[in-house]
């Protein structure tokens, strides 16, 4: 039996989890309401909450999974990518409880993290898979040929879809953090009432950039001819947008899976919770006869399960670091 203890603090979540021969058995997270006045995570801010915040989450998953913290084999962590020093305190932590009960540490890459985290519950992809990984820093599709192996076919060149649905409640006086709230005004509005561009970009990379000003320009234009335009058709701006970042996204992983004769395609992130594109994926799969992969609400945005889960996979094949680790910002899938 293998009990991994795994940990996630690579932004403004501290995720602490435990793994018992592959099964989650605890999954806390300690959010941080700290962020919610400035609109957007204060990196500062987020590192100290963290040291608050990772000793009593790591405590209550313990005794959630009913456990004794010494029968714990390894501890998996988040590497990166993130903020550094929000991983600095789950990498100090990890090393520390590691180096104090004799136990193998495990590095785990954060973004091939949201990709295991389809291993957590059945039904499980098979390799190879194709994963379409949407967060708030991270838009990519990734060929995923076992736990290990994996190939970045195609990533955004500047805004990641997370950021485009964060920026635009921003644009639109939504609190932050404003991607859910879109999600939320999408579903009541109509996906047709403004024409937003798609912008053409080659191969299998993104760019939301481009989107995000139009989408700062149709505000402003229409507000000089009605100032209560935000409050009138909010519901309609906010379901155009969605139905908008939604295309771009899937309009390239059918190009992909096109391109690899893959039909087992997959999403994960933070924005894979979002409603109209789980919606919009399913409808897609059926159409082309891809099997769809869709991991529950709870194993989208950080968590430490899929840092536990990757962190088992690793255990088995007894792949450990030292105490010389460190994290690092930028980590390439």
């Amino acid at each position: 039996m293998a009990i991994i203890l795994g940990i996630e603090s690579s932004c403004d979540e501290t995720s602490a989890s435990i793994c018992i021969d592959g099964e989650i058995k605890a999954n806390i997270i300690a959010g941080q309401a700290v962020h919610a006045k400035y609109g957007g995570v204060v990196p500062e801010l987020a590192s100290r909450a963290h040291q608050q915040n990772i000793i009593p989450t790591v405590d209550q998953a313990i005794a959630e999974a009913k456990i004794h913290k010494n029968e714990i084999d390894a501890v998996a962590f988040t590497r990166g990518p993130g903020l550094l020093g929000s991983l600095l305190v789950g990498t100090s932590f990890s090393k520390s409880f590691a180096l104090a009960l004799d136990i193998p540490l495990i590095e785990v890459n954060h973004m091939q993290a949201h990709i295991l985290a389809h291993f957590i519950e059945d039904p499980k992809p098979q390799f190879p898979f194709l994963c379409l990984t949407v967060s708030g820093g991270h838009t990519q599709i990734v060929l995923v040929k076992n736990y290990f192996e994996m190939e970045l076919l195609g990533e955004t060149l500047d805004d990641a879809a997370g950021e485009a649905f964060d920026k635009t409640a921003k644009i639109l006086d939504l609190p932050y953090p404003g991607g859910p709230l879109v999600d939320k005004h999408a579903k009541l509005g109509n996906p047709d009432a403004f024409k937003l561009p798609e912008p053409q970009i080659p191969d299998l990379n993104f760019s939301f950039s481009g989107l995000k000003t139009a989408i700062l320009y149709l505000v402003q234009a229409e507000l000089k001819m009605n100032p209560n335009f935000l409050t009138e058709r909010i519901d309609d701006l906010c379901a155009s947008v969605q139905s908008r970042i939604v295309s771009i996204l899937l309009n390239k992983l059918k190009k992909a899976a096109k391109e690899t004769g893959v039909k087992e395609i997959a999403i994960a992130g933070g924005v894979s919770a979002n409603s109209g594109l789980r919606e919009s994926l399913i409808e897609m799969g059926k159409r082309y006869k891809w099997n769809v992969y869709i991991p529950k609400f709870e194993y989208c945005t950080d968590n430490a399960a899929m840092i536990a889960i990757a962190g088992y996979q690793k255990f088995l094949n007894k792949d450990f670091v030292g105490q010389d680790i460190a994290p690092l910002a930028r980590m390439p899938v």
